[in-house]
């Protein structure tokens, strides 16, 4: 698996877009800039959700207007969060993907996707007059909870991507090697 990770990233990083992308100057800042900003939009709106959720922010406001009043900036957040963020992996690819912290960024992200659907699963199969009460039932206590941890693993992972202290180049022990990607005698970038 991580052969063909790395031989995916080799093609993205060989072509001329994706060297381009890296190499700007100003574009790539302006990506990165925008992921963050987007990042804050979306996370501070799905956060303010789940504090709702949680009884711990505006507890006289029914739940299911909390979101659905901030559910289109989120979503719009989101979106313009993920397209900077595949921009950012396709400007250095092979970097990227051989990440210890971007896998794990990964896994949380995949991880969050999971609970949001549960979660609305949860919500709509839940008891009326709920979204009223200071605080949701426990399943959507708990959804909110680990939307939260995911969301702030998910953060902290994306600024220690930059930050990479088990990059392949420095030939780390076995285990964090098989975990990053690196595969012997590969090119270093």
């Amino acid at each position: 698996m991580n052969e063909r990770i790395y031989q995916f990233a080799l093609w993205l990083d060989g072509k001329a877009s994706s060297t381009a992308l890296h190499e700007s100057f100003y574009m790539y800042n302006w990506i990165e800039s925008t992921h963050v900003l987007a990042l804050m939009i979306s996370l501070g709106m799905l956060f303010l959700i789940d504090l709702r959720m949680l009884g711990l922010a505006l507890p006289s406001v029914p739940a299911t207007t909390v979101a659905q009043k901030l559910n289109v900036p989120m979503l719009i957040g989101f979106s313009v969060m993920m397209v900077t963020g595949l921009l950012l992996f396709y400007a250095i690819p092979v970097r990227t993907s051989q990440s210890l912290w971007f896998r794990i960024k990964f896994v949380l992200l995949i991880a969050a996707a999971v609970n949001a659907l549960l979660f609305h699963r949860r919500m709509r199969a839940a008891p009326a007059g709920w979204d009223t009460a200071p605080r949701a039932p426990g399943n959507l206590r708990l959804g909110a909870a680990l939307s939260l941890a995911f969301w702030v693993g998910i953060v902290i992972c994306g600024r220690f991507i930059a930050y990479d202290w088990y990059d392949c180049r420095e030939e780390p022990a076995a285990l964090i090697a098989a975990l990053a990607g690196c595969i012997p005698g590969q090119e270093v970038f």
